[in-house]
């Protein structure tokens, strides 16, 4: 129930605030709204107010603004109040006003999520310097070594390893070139990540691209159990852990794995403290079946706690940033580079949904900023039947100083129909897949 009133929650909300976009600029432009609905299909609660009905319909899969002498088939009274009465700046206006709404919302939501502040992984915004390859991974037979810098995976640009991270996830099983910088030289390599699926906590699957790097961090002693085997091997708060077992640590897990892997036998710990390494042995004492030392760790992280006027910033900045890896993304999609696993329909979206509002309001902003930051990109691209489609054979339409005919309008809107309907039968495949009882229904997979 949390999943669904969630899922309604966050599409209705950005449906709202899309159609709200477009009213009020037909408002402001003189321009009549006969209907205002959330939703398609069958109306289930209705009002009149004005010229306008306000409605939610039955299927909350999107919504619309329907205007006075919108489409070019309708029959035309010659009134100033009609859509196609305007000019084409005027109409302009009132089509990118809906994908404006949505990319606006996008900053403020994601101000409002960085205005909490947090402590964030320290590596995350810092260039892509491995630390650590997995053995047998696809960055070890591509030939990725320890200190090398990813500066490009396929057509997309690493500058992080956050950029890093988006860039894998999207290439599961694509062959594709790796750029890094190794003693000065760039080097050129060809890698394919393996693919790996994530589970949410609601058995939702998502598959991934993975190529085995870890960045160059070590986990830290948080605080020690008194009297626990950890403290009696001399551990101190702040000691940097970096190998157990002649294995190099990065993140805590990976230490916790380590001494669960053991069951009680001795561990060796390589560690750093005041700038110089030492090593230290120590035995876990068996709780049931579980070894345990006594220490609590935690992964490299830093304090961000931006102040209003730097959480905008920050906001536009990184709706930008994303908005730039989305269009890369469609782009590699078009390519073959991306795979089309990817790509989210209404099912995925209500399962992130419900995962979201479990976790908390924070999480769940968070999740409707880039939602709606994809929505506003995706109504502006120029394929017809999208608000970007409509800009589009208005831009053509000046430039050729001449209005096309209604036979060639159609054939437009139906070639933008197609795709749109290739598009969703897409998606909502992937999310099918996502569900295991229906994968298991399906041989192929």
């Amino acid at each position: 129930m949390t999943t669904l009133f969630a899922f309604l929650f966050v599409l209705g909300v950005l449906v709202f605030i899309h159609e709200l976009g477009h009213f009020l600029l037909a408002r402001y432009n003189g321009v009549k709204v006969l209907t205002f609905s959330l939703g398609f299909g069958p109306k289930i609660l209705k009002f009149q107010r004005g010229d306008t009905e306000y409605c939610i319909s039955i299927i909350p899969l999107g919504g619309y603004v329907k205007m006075a002498g919108e489409n070019p088939d309708d029959p035309k009274t010659g009134a100033d109040d009609e859509f196609l009465s305007k000019s084409k700046w005027q109409r302009f206006q009132i089509l990118i006003a809906g994908p404006a709404m949505n990319l606006i919302l996008a900053v403020v939501l994601l101000a409002v999520v960085l205005m909490q502040g947090a402590d964030v992984l320290a590596y995350l915004d810092r260039p892509a310097v491995v630390g650590a390859v997995l053995e047998g991974s696809p960055a070890e037979r591509a030939g990725i070594r320890p200190g090398d810098t990813i500066v490009r995976l396929g057509s997309a640009e690493v500058r992080t390893w956050e950029h890093l991270d988006m860039a894998v996830a999207a290439r599961p099983e694509r062959e594709v070139e790796a750029v890094v910088m190794r003693d000065g030289r760039e080097e050129r390599l060809t890698i394919t990540p393996d693919l790996t699926e994530l589970r949410t906590r609601n058995d939702a699957r998502f598959e991934v691209g993975t190529i085995g790097v870890l960045p160059d961090v070590n986990p830290s002693v948080q605080s020690l159990q008194s009297g626990a085997p950890a403290e009696a091997a001399g551990f101190k708060p702040g000691d940097l852990i970096l190998a157990v077992d002649g294995k190099r640590m990065v993140f805590s897990s990976m230490v916790i794995e380590a001494i669960g892997s053991k069951k009680g036998a001795p561990v060796e710990f390589r560690l750093r403290r005041d700038g110089v390494e030492q090593s230290i042995t120590v035995t876990p004492r068996m709780e049931g079946d579980a070894p345990r030392i006594g220490m609590f760790m935690s992964n490299a992280t830093r304090p961000f706690t931006p102040t209003p006027i730097e959480a905008i910033g920050l906001s536009f900045e990184r709706n930008w940033e994303m908005a730039g890896q989305i269009l890369a993304t469609l782009r590699d999609l078009v390519t073959g580079e991306a795979s089309p696993k990817q790509l989210m329909g209404p099912v995925g979206i209500a399962q992130l949904s419900g995962e979201s509002a479990q976790q908390g309001w924070i999480s769940l902003l968070m999740l409707m900023a880039g939602i709606s930051l994809n929505l506003g990109l995706l109504n502006l691209l120029p394929i017809p039947i999208l608000d970007g489609g409509h800009i589009f054979i208005m831009g053509i339409e000046t430039i050729a100083r001449r209005d096309f005919s209604l036979q060639v309008k159609e054939k437009m809107l139906f070639v933008g129909f197609v795709l749109l309907m290739t598009l969703m039968v897409t998606v909502i495949y992937n999310d099918l897949t996502r569900i295991a009882w229906i994968e298991n229904l399906m041989p192929w997979r």
